[in-house]
């Protein structure tokens, strides 16, 4: 990729080359690897889920435990 210039994925500003660009690699300044770590951090960057197929197969409901294994004992009066 000699010659092309890329961009930061924060701010969109050219990234420098160089030996010292390699340090923020693939930013362009500490200020915003700090800023996409906080956004890691903060839950932004998620991956959408669905009901997995397995669940479904299996008649249990996405969320809840499968097996004979009680959330909550029972108390008998």
């Amino acid at each position: 990729m000699k010659g092309q210039s890329r961009s930061c994925p924060i701010c969109k500003r050219p990234v420098p080359e160089g030996e010292g660009a390699k340090r923020h690699h693939p930013f362009c300044s500490k200020r915003c690897a700090d800023i996409d770590l906080s956004r890691w951090l903060a839950g932004v960057y998620a991956i959408p889920a669905t009901a997995s197929e397995d669940a479904t197969q299996n008649g249990v409901p996405d969320g809840e435990p499968e097996g004979d294994i009680e959330s909550e004992p029972k108390v008998r009066h």
